[in-house]
Parts: C-alpha cells; structure tokens; sequence
C-alpha cells in the first residue's frame, strides 16, 4: 500500500517520522503549515528517517470569538491530542515533529507527545507581523476593542473597519502575548521545541531553516531513544510556568501546563501557578498589558534573553534538559541580547513584581479561580453583581451601556460543562475595555479568557455554575468581593443563605444532547484540573 503512493524499499527500512500539522483554511494561524511541513520532510530526509506527512483540525478562537463556535475551541485540544494519537499508533511511527499555530494546537501536540511518549519536536509555524495604522501595531485584540470603542460611540463605523481591515496582514498566529505566543514560549522552556525555532515569525526568511533543522532534530532524537518524558519534569513544567509568568502571557496556559503535566503524569495543581507566579516578575513589556508585539522578541534577542534575566534571579532550574540535548542555562547563555532593546527588562526593573496569575478562593470558588496579573494595577474590587446567564447576555448589556462604574459582571453558564466548552470571553472583555470601564468595573466567569483580555477579570471560577457551584446561586445586587492580596473571592452573603438558595435551585438542561459536545461534557474535568477528559 505505501508503495502504491511512491514510497520505496529503501524509505521503508529506515525510521518513519509523522510529520504533523494543522494546516486549514480558517485563519492565517495555521496558514503556512503545509509549506512547513516540506521543509521539515527535508530535514528528516537528509538526517537518513522517512517522513510520512499527516493533518488535524484547528479552531480559529479569534474567529469563532462571540459566537456560538467559540465553544469549539477547547475541546479541539482534546480531538487534536487524540487523533495524533490515534495516527501515530495506528500507524507505529518512530517519531513525530508536529506543527502548531492557533492557540489550542499548541498545548494538544504537546498533551499527545507526552502520551504516546515516542520521540518527537513541536515546532510552532510562527507569529503574524503586526499590522498597522496611524503609525500604531495592531494585534486581533485591538479590533475587538474598537468594536467596544464603536458601541460607546468612542469611534466612528470609518475607524472601527481601518482597523478590522489592517488588523492582520498576513500568516502567522495572533501577535501580542496571547494563547498562542504564550504556549508557544512555555513549550521551549519546557523542552519539547528546539531552542530559538518557536520565536521566529511565521513569514519571516528563516522560518524554512527552521523546520528543516526540526526534521533533522526529530531523526536524531528517534535515533537515540529520547522519549518526551524524560524530558518534561517537574522541573520543566516549573520552568513553563516561570516564562508565562515573566511575559505576562494568557491565563490559558494555567489550563494546558495543568493538562500537559497530567499527561506525563508530572504532579501539579493550581496552587502551584500561584506559588511560582508570586515570585516571579513580569519581565517582557509585551501586549495585551504592555507595548510591544511577539514580533519584537525576536527582535530583541529571542526567549532566550528572557532566559538570562530569569537565571540571574534564580527563578529556573538551569539543568534541565530540552530536546535539542542543551540544557535552559547552556540556551541563555548562548542568546545575543540586541544592544537598546526595551521589549525584556533588565532583571532589577521588572514592569511588575509579581508575574502571571494569582489564584483566588473564597465562598464563590471553593476550587479556585485564576486572576490575570498583567496589565493591570487594581488588586481589590468591591461592588453589585450584574448576573448573566452567558456571554451573549453580557455583552448586549455592555453594547447598551448597561453596566456602569463599579460593577461586577458575573458571566455563568459557560464553564467546562455548562458550556459546554468554556468558550473565551474576548467580545464581552474588549466591549468593556472599549467603553473605557476597564478601569472601574471586574468581571468573573466560570468561562475563560482570551490572551487578548486585560483588565480586572476572574476566569475559570471552580466549580462551575452548571454543576451547582456558587455563581449559580448569584442574583443582581449581591455584593461580590475580589482581594487579590488576601487571595478571596467572595459574596457577602451567609452560608445559609447560600444553602437555602441552592436548594431551590434547578439544574439546567444540556445544551447539546448528542455530538461531540454532549460527550465533552459528560467526560469534562473542573477547570481547577486542567478541564482535561
């Protein structure tokens, strides 16, 4: 049967590689995972192994954001992680290099290697440039804040489609430090991409170099037998936390590190994204919360400056090992730092001291909750609740100029099960930012976040509303606490008052009765354990 589709006796004798990707004609994302894919058949060819190319899905997040297919996103994860896994053992490949883009591919390729434990590289097809307007970068997040900037009559329906029209100009996977540009970081920290490849940009001259020397990398691993999870420990994972925290990266990453470390059965909880995020400070000035775009890291130097400055502060385990056989300290070591650079701090000034997320729990997230750090200064809120049963009711209430100063939005509904999914909330978030209340009103969901989302914001509120837990008892009024200091998040109200209203409280119906949603979310974990299945 191979041979039926050109392959010889002598590309069958040697080791068979599956070349991985996620190529599909919905994004830019994702866009030039097939031209990749040859260089890195090259790569693998000339290194003496047999690449057998094969694809999955992808869900474009930025997309689907504000509709009904956001609920697509996450458990993309899951169907990508396992129909890897269903290609690679179904058909016994030695080893694998997997091509990654848009946000949920990235956390999925690393999820099956880990699984599979053959070995294998991620490679991540690049970031799109910034667009451009008014001498200004753009990212996808900014148009969604024009889109709240229009509602409020900030801008006119001119500015909001200049900025939509010149947002993305090409292939590559959003640009400011959101999902994708997050895991793909955390995944070079953690070992499982070949130093310096991820940070080069999707269109940029050297990306084919990249991916063939990927082919190579992969054949050599499978020639000496490095299985992914000698490489992903403990202390790997800490290191993957550290670099999101550093870059002020996606709350996302709290959700795949967690299912990541499961998969290669690594102990890790929630509380320790709060322990490790505490002492490290954000050290990249990157977008949602700060100036610049993924494009300027590699500019600047590359993660592996990052590196530097995060080894100086003792905040990484130097030894650990990465696929490429070098070790975190010997990569830092070899990274050139571009003279005048602004986009990493020098270590002793940090944009913030603590970095990442803080956890909170009280008598609304008995399981916990996660609060994004960066770009934003507020570390206490008090204020009424304003309930709404999903995203759509929310940011109608937003578009209309119902919320004012002061208020807590409480999107429920939305979580793992409830969902199901636990779509992003990126329409409802940059509507609030765009009518310039981002400042004086939070938001808590037990849906999550887009990487784009800054401002004060709770997601991944555990357990879910759907299951019972306390967002589902909230009514308009209720006066909700959030104390990042004192790590609470909190309705004033008594136990029994809660225990009364969850007695006559009703579960809901499933939304979906059959399809692969209804399964997600008769198998979904809390968001508190990844949300794996």
């Amino acid at each position: 049967m191979l041979r039926a589709i050109g392959f010889s006796r002598d590309d069958l004798e040697r080791p068979i590689i599956g070349v991985g990707h996620c190529w599909i004609e919905t994004m830019p994302c994702n866009w030039n995972h097939r031209a990749l894919a040859e260089h890195v058949k090259t790569g693998i060819r000339n290194a003496g192994a047999t690449p057998m190319e094969f694809n999955t899905i992808a869900v474009s997040d930025g997309v689907s954001m504000g509709t009904e297919g956001m609920k697509a996103s996450l458990v993309s994860r899951e169907v990508i992680a396992d129909s890897i896994e269903l290609v690679a053992r179904g058909h016994s490949f030695d080893g694998l290099v997997l091509i990654v883009g848009c946000d949920k591919t990235i956390p999925a390729a690393a999820m099956a290697l880990c699984r599979l434990n053959i070995p294998g590289v991620i490679l991540y097809s690049g970031t799109i440039q910034p667009g451009h307007l008014h001498g200004r970068d753009l990212t996808i997040g900014d148009v969604f804040e024009a889109v709240g900037a229009y509602n409020a009559g900030r801008i006119d329906e001119n500015e909001l489609r200049a900025v939509e029209e010149s947002a993305c100009p090409g292939a590559g996977a959003c640009g400011g430090q959101f999902t994708a540009n997050t895991m793909a970081g955390a995944v070079e920290f953690l070992g499982l991409s070949p130093a310096g490849a991820n940070e080069v940009p999707a269109t940029h001259p050297d990306k084919p170099a990249v991916a063939e020397a990927a082919g190579e990398l992969a054949a050599r691993l499978v020639r000496d037998g490095t299985a992914p999870r000698s490489i992903v420990t403990r202390d790997a994972v800490e290191n993957a936390i550290t670099s999101f925290a550093a870059s002020g990266g996606s709350t996302n990453a709290v959700l795949h590190l967690l299912a990541i470390a499961a998969e290669a059965e690594v102990p890790l909880t929630i509380d320790d994204f709060d322990a490790i995020c505490w002492r490290t400070p954000i050290l990249a000035d990157l977008r949602p919360g700060g100036r610049y775009v993924a494009t300027d890291v590699y500019a600047a130097g590359g993660l592996g400056v990052l590196m530097q400055r995060l080894l100086s502060l003792g905040l990484l385990h130097g030894d650990a090992r990465t696929v490429d056989g070098r070790t975190i300290a010997e990569i830092a070591a070899a990274a050139h730092e571009t003279a005048g650079q602004l986009v990493i701090r020098p270590a002793d000034q940090p944009l913030k001291e603590h970095g990442g997320v803080a956890v909170l729990r009280g008598n609304l997230a008995d399981e916990g909750c996660v609060v994004k750090l960066a770009g934003n200064d507020r570390s206490r809120h008090e204020g009424p609740a304003r309930v709404f049963d999903g995203e759509p009711a929310a940011f109608a209430a937003v578009r209309d100029g119902q919320i004012g100063a002061g208020d807590v939005v409480v999107i429920r509904y939305e979580g793992p099960v409830g969902g199901p999914g636990m779509r992003e909330m990126l329409a409802v978030t940059g509507a609030i930012v765009g009518a310039g209340l981002s400042d004086s009103v939070a938001l808590i969901t037990d849906g999550r976040f887009s990487g784009a989302t800054h401002g004060f914001m709770c997601a991944h509120v555990s357990p879910e509303a759907a299951l019972g837990g306390p967002l589902a008892l909230l009514r308009d009024g209720d006066i909700v606490e959030l104390d990042v200091e004192e790590r609470r998040l909190d309705v004033k109200l008594s136990d029994h008052e809660l225990a009364s209203r969850l007695q006559d409280w009703v579960e809901p119906p499933p939304r979906y009765r059959t399809g692969v949603f209804a399964k997600y979310a008769a198998r979904v974990a809390s968001a508190s354990r990844g949300a794996t299945t």
